[in-house]
């Protein structure tokens, strides 16, 4: 199951076209799993980041894995929330001159991934996390041009 939640006042098409696309990563990811996707605003990022990371600015994504507690006993692949920040999206696809959609469908692909234990921290995971980014992406139809 995947729940999604706008804890922000936006009301964005994209928004609801995600049920859909999770749909889509969990098949491609040949899983069975459940997590949750959190839609907040720059502040609230900003908190989370602070608390949790150490990290005293807001970021674009940040996802919480389940698995990676040792407390946690896998009965069901429950693999936590990602949260994204709503400002982020618009900022960075005005940056990187893409539309909502792909920045949006792009952090959660990346937050997915993180929760799925891929990271990006050495140049090596790097070089395996990135591209399955963009492969993901663009077998569903969300090129960067999108």
């Amino acid at each position: 199951m995947i729940t999604i939640n706008n804890l922000t006042d936006e009301k964005l098409k994209e928004i609801e076209e995600l049920d859909e696309y999770t749909k889509y990563l969990i098949k491609y990811m040949n899983i069975d799993a459940s997590f949750s996707i959190i839609i907040v605003d720059n502040e609230k990022i900003h908190e989370i980041n602070k608390e949790y990371r150490g990290i005293d600015r807001p970021t674009d994504v940040i996802s919480f894995a389940l698995e990676e507690n040792e407390d946690y006993e896998v009965k069901e692949r429950l693999l936590g929330d990602i949260f994204i920040s709503i400002d982020k999206v618009y900022d960075q696809a005005k940056e990187y001159n893409h539309s909502v959609k792909r920045e949006l469908f792009f952090l959660v692909t990346h937050g997915f991934l993180h929760l799925l234990g891929y990271d990006h921290m050495k140049k090596e995971d790097e070089e395996i996390m990135f591209p399955l980014q963009e492969k993901i992406l663009n077998e569903y139809g969300i090129l960067k041009e999108n």
